[in-house]
């Protein structure tokens, strides 16, 4: 069954099956995943649910692009673990409402243009530390409480599990090969759930984790002191928030724009995250972000529109307040099972083929993020480190490529023709490559093949330009920008600028 749908500014042919049964299956893994964070922070398990409701709607219907799943999501959650322990769960709903406004304003200034500023080495990196958080957090399923203590299943247990686990990921990998008509994992969910029920095999439940029944969303005012000093306990936390979830949200709107070979809105998305988020601190929720997981199910499971999200979210909405029965009793191996299929389809594989090729600065930051997203869990650090060591790298490559092609006239004129852009890492090589004292009286320095790129390389211009001069010599410096005509006051009296050829650039400052 296939239609349009049409919702603001967004037309799409929408296979109305295939969005509701991906729709399902988005829910039926988003559940147990915010509940787990939920009770992980301290909150009572609803919170989980309600983010992962308000989320799921609202960046559905106005975020950056369809099929991008959000909820409550565990990166953000963490960040609000501390500000739980140390004032409570009102003020959590403060933080999470400020964090939206954060996000809003970064979305109106239209700063979600700088996650093009993430290398792919970092994207590598990022996207298989992720895939692995995700693999080991299933192997808690493993595991039971037994006095306080989380051991590890034994015996009967251990083998129900592992064969309800192992049952699950052999559906989803052979029922595509027989029909496309049900979503796999889905499809592996509801067997996986009627045999346990069929043969009454005692195995851990959605129930086990928590109660996911109750009412509808209470609109809630955080009951916190409206003042500076609650603004300057809180500020922190939100802003934290606000960039975990802005860099995972755009990296992950990045992922899906390469795996649907379509593109996104970042800076809409940024609006979107940021309302929900305030939604959120209004209406009982933890707040959240884009989750990468849920949205590798959706479009694993054929979504490409806006309205597989809306259904996920409203399948919530409805277990809430009427299907907790049902749900609490479908069994964590399923679900283990789908996330584990979920890993696995994250890890970017193909990294492996091209490390022989890649560049050695390449692969070392690609193994960094990934440690560093590993062991920390903190996204947003992994990427923000990434960045800075690739820029480095970039810069340390860059300085090293200026040359100078040095010839002279038949008028006894030295010139320099500069290849290579002269910066803060180039300048020491730039000042090299002059010889002051045995070049003839008159030198020109040709920039056509060059760039000045800030203000370290203005004020080596300035400097050498000092050094002809106090030789009693004269230095011309040719197709430079207006930029370094202004730049260049001290030496205005020996310096002659040809702006004719001038290429039409302006220098970053």
């Amino acid at each position: 069954m296939k239609g349009y749908f049409n919702l603001f500014d967004f037309k799409q042919k929408v296979n109305y099956k295939t969005e509701i049964l991906a729709g399902l299956t988005v829910a039926m893994t988003m559940m147990p995943e915010s509940l787990s964070f939920a009770i992980l922070a301290g909150f009572p398990p609803l919170v989980g649910l309600y983010a992962a409701f308000i989320m799921g709607l609202v960046t559905s219907i106005f975020g950056g692009r369809p099929g991008l799943v959000s909820g409550g999501a565990g990166a953000t959650v963490i960040v609000l673990i501390a500000l739980m322990k140390s004032h409570g769960i009102e003020y959590v709903f403060a933080a999470v409402a400020l964090a939206g406004v954060v996000q809003i304003l970064v979305g109106i200034f239209k700063f979600g243009k700088f996650i093009r500023l993430v290398p792919q080495p970092v994207m590598y990196g990022f996207v298989n530390g992720l895939a692995v958080i995700i693999f080991v957090s299933q192997l808690q399923q493993f595991k039971s409480v037994s006095n306080g203590e989380p051991t590890w299943l034994t015996g009967t247990p251990l083998l129900i599990m592992a064969g309800l686990v192992l049952l699950t990921i052999a559906i989803i990998i052979l029922l595509p090969k027989v029909t496309k008509a049900v979503p796999p994992s889905l499809a592996a969910i509801i067997v996986v759930f009627i045999v346990v029920l069929g043969f009454q095999i005692d195995t851990k439940t959605v129930k086990d984790i928590a109660s996911i029944s109750g009412g509808f969303l209470p609109f809630h005012i955080p009951q916190v002191p409206f003042n500076f000093s609650t603004f300057q306990l809180i500020f922190p936390y939100a802003l934290i928030m606000a960039a975990v979830g802005l860099t995972e949200g755009l990296l992950t709107l990045n992922l899906v724009d390469e795996l649907t070979a379509t593109r996104g809105n970042g800076n809409r998305e940024c609006l979107a995250q940021g309302g929900a988020n305030i939604l959120n601190g209004f209406f009982f929720g933890m707040g959240g972000c884009p989750m990468i997981a849920q949205t590798l199910v959706n479009l694993s499971a054929g979504a490409r529109a806006r309205l597989s999200g809306i259904i996920a979210s409203m399948t919530i909405l409805m277990i809430i307040l009427f299907g907790a029965p049902v749900i609490e009793q479908v069994p964590m191996a399923a679900l283990t099972g789908v996330m584990i299929m979920v890993a696995i389809g994250t890890f970017e594989w193909a990294s492996f083929r091209f490390i022989n090729k890649m560049p050695k600065q390449d692969i070392f930051v690609g193994m960094l993020v990934a440690v560093i997203t590993i062991y920390l869990h903190n996204l947003a650090l992994a990427v923000l480190i990434g960045v800075v060591i690739s820029a480095l790298v970039f810069a340390w490559e860059s300085a090293k490529r200026i040359r100078a092609h040095k010839s002279v006239d038949e008028n006894g004129v030295k010139y320099y023709k500069i290849y290579g852009p002269v910066f803060f890492g180039s300048v020491t090589a730039f000042h090299e490559k002059f010889d002051v004292l045995g070049d003839p009286q008159e030198v020109i320095i040709d920039f056509s093949e060059s760039r000045v790129a800030d203000m370290s390389g203005i004020e080596a211009l300035n400097k050498i330009t000092e050094k002809y001069t106090k030789a009693g010599k004269k230095i011309h410096l040719k197709y430079l920008s207006p930029d370094c005509r202004q730049l260049l006051a001290n030496a205005q009296d020996v310096i002659e600028i040809n702006i004719i050829e001038d290429p039409a650039y302006h220098v970053a400052i």
